[in-house]
C-alpha cells in the first residue's frame, strides 16, 4: 500500500478522496491554488502546498507543479479525482515516467477512451451496441451527404467532447451545414480538436451507467447502474440506483456487456460506461469515462462498496477480493447536486460568504460538501457546492427521505438549487419513474427559463 498520496483536485471530491485516506492510513498531501487557500481539503490533510495562482490552467491544471509537488512531498502516488486532470493521458504519462502511481487507467486506455470515435469503433469491436452514426468527418459536403443517409434528427459530435460541449443537434437537413460548422468551431475553442462525428439522435431515452471496478489481475466487477436522465443542457442534477426503468434481465445484460468490453480492452481501475436506452429497452454505447464518477455514492450506498478504496487498493496491485456473484444491490439511493446556481436568472452561477450552514442529518443520509461556516465561495470553479445523497429500502421511501434532508439543508449566503430538486422529486412524471433526458426541457421549461 502506498505510504502517502497527494489529491490533484480540489473541493468536495478532495475530501472524499482524503477521507478515505485516513481510513486506510495513508497520509495525505492537498494541493491548492491561492484563491483556496482556505478551503477545508487543505485544512484536512496531513501536508498542503500552493502549486499557483486562481486561475485553473495556473494551478490545478498546472501539471508541472502538481507533478513537483509529488516530488517534493514524496508523494507515491495522484489521484486525480474527476474533472480536471483525470482523464488528460498526458498527466497520466508523465506520472508514470516520473514513478509516481496515477490512480486510473493507464494513460493509453484514458486517450483511446478520450477520443469518442476510437472509443466507439473500439466498443463495436468488443461487441457493445453502438448508435447508428459515422466515423470523423472532416469534409462538410461528404458529413451532409452521410447525415442525409442516417437521417434527422441527429448529433454532431466533438470527438475530444465532455461536458455537454461540443454537442450540437440538427434537425432538418437545410440546418445541417451551419450546425457543423458551429460544432467544429465550439470543439476547437473548448478542446483545441475540431474532430467530429455524426450519430443518431434518439428520442425518449434513458441516460443509464454502470459502474466498473478492474483490478490488475482481470478481475472486472459491475456494481449495477446508475439512472442520470435528469439533465438541463446534458448536465447531470439527480441521479438515482437502481434505475426504475429496468427489467432484470436488460440489468443483468447491461452489466455482461459492459464486463466483457472493460476485459476485452485490458481496463484497470473504476470506470464507467455510459449508454441511452430507448423505450423499447434498447441500449446503446455512448461513451466511457475513464475516472471515478460525481454520483458514485449513490452505488456505494446500494452496494456497500467503498469505490474511492478500491481504487487506491488496485492502482497499488492489490486484487480484488471479491467476485461479481458477491454484489447484491440493497435498497435505493438517490443523489441531489446542490449548485451555487439562482434557477429563476437562467441558473446563473454565483458565489458569496456562507453566513450559516445547516447540514441534513440521520439514518443513511451524507452530504458531500466544501461547505463551511464561514467559508467564502470563489468565483473561479465549478458551481457544484455539494451532493446530497439518501438511502432507503424501497424508491419510494428513499424519494421521501431525500425530500425532508432538502427540507432540513439551509446554506444562506447563496442562491442555490434545492428548491429545483425537491420541484423534481414532487412531479409525477419522477414520482412514476417515467422519465427521459428531455424532462428538465419539457416539464420545467417554462417555469425555469433557459
Amino acid at each position: 500500500m502506498f505510504s502517502k498520496i497527494l489529491i490533484a483536485n480540489r473541493g468536495e471530491i478532495a475530501l472524499r478522496i482524503i477521507r478515505a485516506c485516513k481510513e486506510m492510513g495513508v497520509a495525505t498531501v492537498a494541493v491548492f491554488s491561492t484563491a483556496d487557500e482556505n478551503s477545508l481539503h487543505v485544512s484536512l490533510a496531513d501536508e498542503s502546498i500552493c502549486i499557483g495562482p486562481a486561475a485553473v490552467t495556473d494551478s490545478y491544471l498546472n501539471i508541472s507543479a502538481i507533478l513537483s509537488a509529488a516530488v517534493l512531498t514524496g508523494a507515491e502516488a495522484i489521484h486525480p479525482g474527476y474533472g480536471l486532470l483525470s482523464e488528460n493521458p498526458k498527466f497520466a504519462r508523465l506520472c508514470a515516467q516520473c514513478g509516481i502511481a496515477f490512480i486510473g487507467p493507464s494513460w493509453e486506455i484514458i486517450s483511446k477512451m478520450g477520443d469518442k470515435d476510437q472509443a466507439r469503433a473500439t466498443m463495436a469491436a468488443a461487441g457493445v451496441p453502438i448508435v447508428p452514426g459515422t466515423d470523423i468527418i472532416s469534409d462538410p459536403d461528404q458529413a451532409h451527404r452521410k447525415a442525409d443517409e442516417i437521417g434527422y434528427p441527429l448529433l454532431v459530435k466533438a470527438r475530444s467532447g465532455g461536458g455537454g460541449k461540443g454537442i450540437r443537434l440538427v434537425e432538418r437537413s437545410e440546418d445541417f451545414l451551419n450546425e457543423y460548422s458551429l460544432a467544429r468551431q465550439e470543439a476547437q475553442n473548448a478542446f483545441n480538436d475540431d474532430g467530429v462525428y455524426l450519430e443518431k439522435f434518439l428520442t425518449r431515452v434513458k441516460h443509464i451507467e454502470i459502474q466498473l471496478l478492474c483490478d490488475q489481475h482481470q478481475h472486472v466487477v459491475a456494481l449495477g447502474e446508475r439512472e442520470c436522465s435528469v439533465q438541463r443542457k446534458n448536465q447531470k442534477l439527480l441521479e438515482e440506483s437502481p434505475s426504475p426503468s429496468l427489467t432484470p434481465e436488460i440489468r443483468m445484460a447491461m452489466m455482461e456487456v459492459s464486463r466483457q468490453a472493460a476485459l476485452a480492452i485490458g481496463y484497470e481501475n473504476a470506470g464507467t460506461i455510459e449508454f441511452l436506452m430507448d423505450a423499447q429497452g434498447h441500449f446503446y454505447f455512448m461513451e466511457m469515462n475513464t475516472r471515478l464518477q460525481v454520483e458514485h455514492p449513490i452505488t456505494e450506498m446500494v452496494t456497500g462498496v467503498d469505490i474511492v478504496k478500491w481504487q487506491i487498493r488496485i492502482a497499488a496491485g492489490l486484487p480484488l477480493t471479491f467476485g461479481q456473484e458477491d454484489v447484491h444491490i440493497q435498497g435505493h439511493a438517490i443523489e441531489c447536486r446542490i449548485n451555487a446556481e439562482n434557477p429563476l436568472l437562467d441558473f446563473r452561477p454565483n458565489c458569496g460568504t456562507i453566513n450559516f450552514l445547516h447540514v441534513p442529518g440521520g439514518p443513511w443520509v451524507r452530504f458531500d460538501t466544501l461547505l463551511y461556516q464561514g467559508y467564502a465561495i470563489p468565483p473561479y470553479y465549478d458551481s457544484m457546492v455539494g451532493k446530497l445523497i439518501v438511502h432507503s429500502k424501497t424508491r419510494e421511501l428513499t424519494i421521501r427521505k431525500m425530500k425532508a434532508a432538502l427540507c432540513e439543508l439551509v446554506i444562506e449566503g447563496i442562491d442555490h438549487t434545492s428548491q429545483v430538486q425537491l420541484d423534481i422529486l414532487s412531479h409525477p412524471l419522477f414520482i412514476a419513474g417515467d422519465y427521459f433526458t428531455d424532462f428538465m426541457e419539457n416539464e420545467f421549461g417554462k417555469t425555469l427559463p433557459e
